[in-house]
């Protein structure tokens, strides 16, 4: 396939150009990231066309390091003209500020080579390029169940969807020879329905799925599982205050496993804003808990050859088997810390399956016996530092592996080092259209206030 140009050659040189202009106005490093992206939106209301939009966006950003000095700019003028100004008040105010001796540009030996063409990951789908507004219009209102579905015990009220395909590009370069592009399409469908029950009462629920291939995209599946979804909410009963299992649906499992990601980043560890200072090469989680960066899973959508500063992604184990093998330490992180720079974050995470492979929902119910299943989560927060949680719960009760009844307005409180010292499954069913791939999880010994 002869490589898309979203960006094209012109836009690339200039940006390049944009380089050397600010070596020759001073700077002793330059790092510039073109980004360009396209997106268009079709959004129907009960069935019917609600919205259409177009959005076009560009953008050049600038990371001037100057007499020792750091300053990151942004302008999305992409003219020679334009940009000599714009360098000569950037590189301007960078000298008014103060010195800072660990900004530098990362180690040319840790920076993508072969991020070349863009499209090595396999995420750009050249069908994009047929893609028409009456096609746009046909996918949203086919997906559409308003006025053909309803039940016995309930009415379709509401149907609010959205139908949106992209594309973006960023190229990426620095004054040490780094040259890295990346191109992606995404095609997306969402669904939130509103169903009401014979005593007036109603339901909300939300379904979605986006994939980067639009043959992949199961758009017509997505208003049935949003209309399945409310109808199991039907009927929510009040339930006791309870120390039981907890079982998280992989639609919002990364609720607890985000906060993990967050307090290994070097700006919380340096800020004493994590609750796993000092966890480094130390088991703090249990033997069952193994997350990945996969990073370069060809055709997963997140995946990645290269981070903002244009350091290499690679699979690498973030925690393996409970014990912490990766910060993530950018270079600028790196010095101010005196440890060894990494990425700049989690790109593609992986929850690895425990205690064995092929476990989805109703199979960790059924290990789990008795408990609650959490499918929403509504409200509440966390402590950085101290890893302390309290949020709102919406799901359903179960016993005996099956589900018994829906329940609302509960609260789950606790710690998230204790809570993961009880995990007791991960499953093997994260949706690939999820940034992060965190499937059905399953802990004991939770504590759920009513």
């Amino acid at each position: 396939m002869t490589s898309p140009e979203l960006l094209t050659r012109e836009e690339r040189e200039l940006t390049l150009k944009c380089m050397e202009m600010a070596l020759a106005k001073g700077a002793q490093k330059v790092r510039v990231t073109a980004s360009k992206s396209v997106m268009d939106l079709v959004g129907t209301l009960n069935g019917e066309i609600d919205k259409v939009t177009h959005c076009l966006d560009r953008s050049l950003s600038v990371c001037l390091f100057v007499d020792g000095r750091f300053g990151s700019f942004a302008t999305n003028r992409f003219d020679e003209e334009g940009l000599d100004a714009f360098l000569d008040r950037g590189i301007s105010v960078t000298r008014m500020l103060a010195p800072d001796p660990f900004r530098d540009l990362p180690d040319p030996e840790r920076t993508a080579k072969d991020a070349l063409t863009g499209t090595e990951l396999n995420l750009y789908d050249d069908y994009y390029e047929r893609m028409t507004p009456e096609l746009r219009r046909r996918l949203a209102l086919d997906a559409s169940l308003f006025g053909k579905r309803n039940g016995e015990e309930w009415t379709l009220i509401s149907e609010e969807a959205e139908y949106t395909d992209s594309v973006f590009e960023t190229f990426l370069a620095d004054s040490q020879g780094l040259r890295c592009r990346h191109i992606e399409t995404s095609f997306e469908y969402g669904v939130e329905v509103t169903l009401e029950d014979k005593k007036g009462n109603k339901y909300s629920k939300y379904w979605w799925d986006g994939t980067p291939m639009l043959k992949d995209l199961d758009i017509n599946a997505c208003c049935p599982k949003a209309i399945d979804l409310a109808v199991e909410m039907l009927h929510p009963k009040r339930h006791r205050s309870v120390h039981t299992h907890m079982v998280i649906d992989t639609e919002v499992a990364s609720k607890v496993v985000s906060p993990i990601l967050r307090a290994l980043n070097a700006y919380s560890l340096q800020q004493n804003n994590s609750f796993l200072l000092d966890s480094l090469d130390k088991q703090v989680f249990p033997e069952g808990l193994t997350i990945l960066d996969c990073s370069r899973n060809a055709g997963e959508s997140g995946s990645r050859y290269f981070d903002s500063e244009g350091v290499a992604t690679r699979p690498t184990a973030i925690i393996e088997k409970g014990t912490v093998r990766q910060y993530f330490v950018n270079t600028y992180m790196a010095g101010k810390m005196g440890i060894a720079p990494t990425v700049e974050d989690a790109i593609r995470p992986k929850v690895m399956p425990f205690p064995r492979h092929g476990l989805g929902r109703d199979e960790i119910l059924s290990l789990c016996g008795e408990g609650i299943l959490v499918t929403g989560f509504n409200g509440g927060n966390s402590n950085a530092a101290t890893g302390n949680f309290s949020y709102g719960i919406e799901g359903f009760a179960f016993k005996d592996g099956r589900i018994t009844h829906s329940i609302r307005d509960m609260v789950v409180t606790g710690s998230f080092l204790d809570l993961w010292s009880h995990l007791v499954a991960c499953g093997e069913d994260a949706r690939l259209c999820q940034a992060r791939l965190v499937p059905t999880l399953a802990f004991s010994d939770v504590d759920f206030s009513a």
